[in-house]
């Protein structure tokens, strides 16, 4: 027997709908230069939405058809959000921060038929224009007529100004009602290793990825925040933000392209953000900008930290100021939260030292996605907190497949999808990951952790950054090395960094050596790049033995 209830597609057009109607004076801020921000609000995003659809598809862009963009955070960008997810298309975010070969490979992978970008990646455009002449007929810049650049593409493609189209155009558009699986935004992975595969979100698994993301213990965006989206647009549909933000009506102020720790902070205080989030490098600027300047936070309550593992320091150094920091974790293939922080009776009555260590880990099981842990044979392992093993995941946000790809990576039958992180799980469902597969340090047959080798260097006052790698050893096939960026006007004293690890871990688990660096790479997501760390430095310690 069925219920008998009304029928209605979750359609991520009905959450801008929603916040026009019922939020229409939100504020959507965009800072545009370094100088200078713009103001909106969500009534006005959704009305310049409709004609940007209008847009879309007088540029010939139908049903299925992938759109690209090219852009830092902003409401251009916004706009582009639900446009082309409201109209039935495919809103394809590129990482701008990829290889430029990368890029071609991605759009043309995608079949990309039109490219909207920001004017700062004009020089990329016209390295990779000709690469992608056989899919993209028209490049739209996000700008306003007087800053259009002269810019030469291959034949048969067409140079647009974003807002000269949006002049001609008109908001008649209605949002079309279509299937909840239609598939809404498209995002590569940034992995080191292979190509980058395609993530394929759907409406549904988009809207229902932020009711759970809203929930009380998770994101939990009221109409009341101000929400400092640090957060990358062209990574993970900005980890699910601009809808969660709209679906609550809060307010969002995006920072484009300037993320140096004095801007935010500026903005934190000048916008009376409420709210914000980001991998930890960026809030670790802000952190050491905080303490140059003697700043207060009179505004900001909780960050969330994810993309690489949170430092102890950023915790202690923000829970100084009054703020509520904590972990989430996710990837592309998730939508991307599977964990989140949050308090339960078991955990409510810890001393300050076990509710520090707590919040060090990923967090616990959203609603809608499950884990495991297993062994290397496939066998479930307990929740303990002690036995660690691959991390798997799945529910109604979770990859499937790649795209176009088959079963090239795909989910197993059952649907659970290998995470290629190694975890703890503990008794009250706390995940903390040890490590990537590909970067945990197997020592004569024993796991070390560089996630928490880092987290130990990272809070010495001297260190600005530290990577932990797993570099070849004659005797014990693996040994961790430490590389550690100091801070500005510091010096590193590698015997005293050394003695933070006294009674913090095994001895065995001590680094090997210390490699003071001027800095270290980054993948395009911002998260460290350890395989190009293991390609310079995987034979210092035969080169260098300390034994």
């Amino acid at each position: 027997m069925l219920g008998l209830m009304q029928q209605k597609n979750l359609l991520l057009s009905s959450i801008i709908q929603h916040a026009a109607r019922w939020h229409p004076n939100g504020e959507i801020v965009s800072r545009i230069s370094e100088t200078e921000v713009h103001r909106s609000d969500y009534a006005t995003i959704e009305r310049r939405s409709r004609r940007l659809a209008n847009v879309l598809r007088a540029l010939g862009v139908n049903h299925g058809d992938r759109v690209a963009t090219m852009a830092w955070n902003g409401y251009r960008h916004l706009e582009l959000y639900w446009a082309i997810s409201g109209m039935g298309a495919v809103c394809h975010t590129v990482n701008p921060r990829l290889a430029p070969d990368d890029i071609s490979y991605i759009m043309t992978h995608a079949g990309d038929s039109v490219l909207f970008a920001d004017l700062s990646f004009v020089p990329l455009i016209t390295e990779i224009a000709a690469s992608l002449a056989a899919c993209v007929r028209h490049v739209v810049l996000l700008a306003d007529p007087s800053e259009m650049p002269d810019l030469q593409l291959p034949a048969g493609m067409t140079l647009h100004c974003y807002e000269d189209l949006m002049v001609r155009s008109d908001d008649t558009f209605e949002w079309p009602e279509f299937d909840e699986n239609t598939a809404s935004a498209l995002c590569y992975t940034s992995g080191t290793t292979g190509r980058p595969k395609g993530v394929l979100y759907s409406h549904r698994s988009a809207v229902l990825h932020a009711l759970a993301a809203n929930a009380a213990d998770n994101y939990a965006f009221r109409a009341m925040d101000r929400i400092f989206m640090a957060t990358s647009m062209f990574h993970a549909t900005a980890w699910g933000w601009p809808y969660a933000a709209a679906m609550s009506g809060a307010a969002v102020v995006m920072p484009g392209r300037w993320l140096d720790g004095p801007t935010v902070l500026e903005t934190l205080t000048s916008e009376r953000i409420t709210y914000s989030g980001g991998v930890p490098t960026i809030w670790l600027g802000v952190l050491d900008t905080l303490r140059k300047t003697e700043t207060k936070l009179p505004y900001l309550k909780r960050l969330m930290v994810a993309g690489s593992a949170c430092p102890r320091v950023l915790v202690e150094g923000f829970g100084a100021y009054g703020v509520d920091v904590y972990q989430a974790w996710g990837m592309t293939e998730t939508s991307p939260i599977v964990t989140h922080h949050a308090t339960v009776p078991a955990t409510a009555g810890l001393d300050p030292e076990a509710a520090t260590r707590l919040r060090l880990k990923q967090g616990r099981p959203i609603y809608g996605a499950d884990i495991k842990i297993v062994d290397a044979d496939g066998n479930e392992l307990p929740h303990d907190g002690v036995a660690f093993g691959d991390l798997l995941t799945r529910g109604p946000w979770v990859c499937r497949e790649y795209l176009f790809r088959g079963n090239e990576g795909a989910a197993a039958p059952d649907g659970w999808f290998a995470t290629g992180d190694v975890a703890t799980i503990d008794p009250e469902g706390h995940v903390e990951l040890v490590d990537r597969s590909k970067d945990v340090i197997k020592s004569g047959g024993e796991w070390i952790s560089s996630i928490a080798l880092e987290n130990i260097a990272v809070s010495h006052p001297d260190v600005a950054e530290a990577a932990v790698i797993n570099a070849k050893h004659e005797r014990w096939q693996e040994r961790p090395l430490l590389l550690v960026v100091p801070r500005d006007g510091r010096t590193i004293d590698t015997a005293g960094l050394m003695k933070s690890y006294d009674g913090a871990v095994a001895k065995w688990w001590l680094p090997d050596a210390v490699v003071v660096v001027e800095q270290l790479p980054h993948g395009a997501t911002g998260k460290l790049n350890k395989l190009a760390l293991r390609q310079k430095y995987q034979n210092y310690l035969i080169d260098n033995p300390t034994d």
